[in-house]
């Protein structure tokens, strides 16, 4: 069983519910978009790290996504990052062995979420983003930030039973 992060729904406006989340420690590698990332996160959680330090996978797993319609395309570069288990303190998170992985805090924050099922290809991750970034416009709700893609499941998961979401940062 894997740990989700947890999330109080603050409200809901349509399809969108403003989650608000505690503090969290992600574990962050730059990619390409290509998820390459993905495969140092997963060593440095079962032990490739300086404690040789095994910690439980959670979920989502987080994905940066760039938006060319809202934001110039400065590099091409994303980012997927781990979320790290509820109640690690940052004093207690292994060093990464590999200097491609960063530790980041996460402050609490507000988060506008569009949930969808699938496999996260780029036309449902595009389409969920245009509903969640109309809803808030619409609704009058500024965001902070980058929208970015949420993948709860395993890949053996069928992608009819896959939960994924896209969110962003809203100020209210």
């Amino acid at each position: 069983m894997t740990e989700t992060v947890a999330y109080d729904v603050a409200r809901t406006i349509g399809e969108i519910e403003v989650r608000r989340y505690p503090e969290l420690i992600l574990a962050i590698v730059a990619d390409a978009g290509d998820e390459s990332g993905f495969p140092l996160l997963f060593q440095y959680i079962t032990g490739n790290n300086r404690s040789r330090q095994t910690l439980p996978m959670t979920s989502p797993v987080i994905t940066s996504q760039k938006i060319p319609m809202t934001s110039p395309v400065i590099s091409d570069k994303g980012s997927i990052s781990f979320v790290l288990p509820a109640g690690l303190r940052q004093g207690d998170v292994p060093d990464p062995l590999d200097d491609r992985i960063r530790i980041t805090t996460i402050p609490p924050r507000d988060v506008g979420v569009v949930r969808f099922s699938g496999l996260a290809r780029k036309e449902d991750v595009d389409g969920a983003t245009r509903r969640l970034l109309d809803g808030l416009d619409n609704a009058g709700i500024p965001t902070h930030g980058e929208v970015f893609l949420m993948r709860y499941n395993p890949p053996w998961i069928p992608g009819f039973l896959r939960r994924n979401e896209v969110a962003i940062e809203v100020l209210i």
